[in-house]
């Protein structure tokens, strides 16, 4: 059995990965900012072919819209192949409470999911208060979740990620943001998180790929929660430290038929 390791690399390249059976690796950061593929993640998809698995704590996107995102922009990636945190924090809610009444905080995939799932929303007397990534958080909505998660429901949060890096490199507010208010009202507040650095997603990949974490590896920007992941999981980890000019060669070109919605991959050309 391989000892885990830690390798640094400023490039995504074929030879770190030719030992691995599989390959899990993160998204913002590593293959895409801003809504475009970064220099050398097409090729970086090609090379590892069907032993690639996206694992990231998205949690705007389920594993159908993203990979219909992905593909447009040249990284065709099978909805099979991409675990991401929101996604999966919904689906274990509904295999553990089946039919629970869910307050959701989160973009519109994600609800529609929890219909999907048959879970109940829910403003009042809800069960579980579940906290994504959100770009129509408001005050109100604290205030309300504030309200139920008093009541007894239970927070389950998606990820705890502060931001991901925009393609110039400046910061995105993500779940873990919306987090803090919360804790900044409720400071004795608890939450269930679900994504990175909690090895669940990657348990999942690897199941999936019916592959031992001995023979994977984890390609990540992040060592707080990608690196601190693999770990947990037992995966060598392959931390991207990209130099500036990666991200800036991104060369995301913004959307003119409405406002710039860096997160988004609809909303740039590449």
């Amino acid at each position: 059995m391989r000892a885990r390791k830690t390798t640094t690399i400023q490039w995504l390249g074929a030879a770190e990965i030719d030992d691995y059976a599989a390959i899990l690796c993160d998204l913002d950061g590593c293959l895409i900012a801003a809504g475009c593929a970064l220099p050398g993640a097409k090729e970086f998809v090609r090379a590892a072919g069907k032993r690639l698995s996206i694992v990231s704590n998205n949690s705007a996107d389920t594993s159908v819209t993203l990979s219909r995102k992905l593909t447009a922009i040249g990284l065709p990636l099978p909805q099979e192949s991409i675990f991401l945190a929101g996604e999966l924090t919904v689906r274990m809610i509904a295999a553990e409470q089946p039919g629970a009444r869910v307050h959701v905080i989160a973009e519109q995939p994600l609800h529609q999911l929890a219909t999907d799932l048959g879970l109940e929303h829910a403003d009042a007397r809800a069960d579980t208060v579940l906290l994504a990534r959100d770009t129509r958080f408001t005050l109100n909505g604290l205030e309300k979740a504030l309200r139920l998660l008093e009541q007894g429901a239970e927070l389950v949060v998606t990820n705890p990620d502060l931001s991901h890096p925009n393609a110039d490199g400046l910061p995105v507010p993500e779940t873990g943001s919306l987090l803090a208010a919360f804790k900044a009202c409720a400071p004795s507040i608890s939450a269930r998180v679900i994504g990175k650095p909690q090895p669940f997603l990657i348990d999942a990949a690897l199941t999936a790929a019916g592959v031992g974490a001995s023979d994977a590896a984890f390609v990540g920007d992040n060592a707080t929660t990608d690196g601190a992941a693999a770990a947990l999981a037992g995966l060598d980890f392959i931390h991207l430290v990209a130099p500036p000019s990666l991200m800036a060669n991104a060369n995301a070109v913004t959307d003119t038929t409405g406002p710039a919605q860096p997160a988004n991959l609809e909303a740039s050309a590449c």
